[in-house]
């Protein structure tokens, strides 16, 4: 079955608007849900999120989360985006859960994880854009 996006995540994605707190809360909490779903490591996970210490990624793995930068919010609402694009794109989500780590003529034969670990957050956005781009966009 698939996750089932917040209200207040899904306005990080949808609005031009830079995202607020409580929507980059909504989309961490979504987020730290996909973990093991994407069978990504924390490691990963903190690289995906704009590396922050391990000692503030796993508070907020814990649900204590206080001020989010914004690298991250921008970062946490391509990832969001990458997630709605692969529901649309497969009828089962364990398909696109998959698809992330398979090797893409669309990336040089490097997986969309490679990419998205690669860095820079243009990163996750090229990721973004692909998915979108593949499923007719918006």
């Amino acid at each position: 079955m698939a996750s089932r996006l917040p209200q207040s995540a899904k306005a990080v994605f949808m609005s031009t608007e830079r995202p607020t707190q409580d929507e980059g809360r909504a989309a961490l909490r979504f987020f730290f849900s996909m973990i093991p779903k994407w069978q990504i490591s924390d490691s990963q996970a903190r690289m995906l999120i704009g590396e922050p210490s391990q000692a503030t990624f796993y508070r907020w793995k814990k649900g204590d989360v206080g001020g989010i930068p914004h690298d991250t919010l921008w970062r946490l609402g391509d990832i969001l985006g990458i997630s709605k694009g692969l529901r649309y794109l497969f009828r089962e989500p364990e398909r696109g859960y998959l698809w992330l780590k398979k090797p893409n003529e669309a990336f040089a034969g490097q997986s969309a994880l490679d990419i998205m670990l690669s860095g820079p957050p243009g990163a996750l956005t090229r990721v973004r854009n692909y998915i979108d781009a593949e499923r007719g966009g918006w």
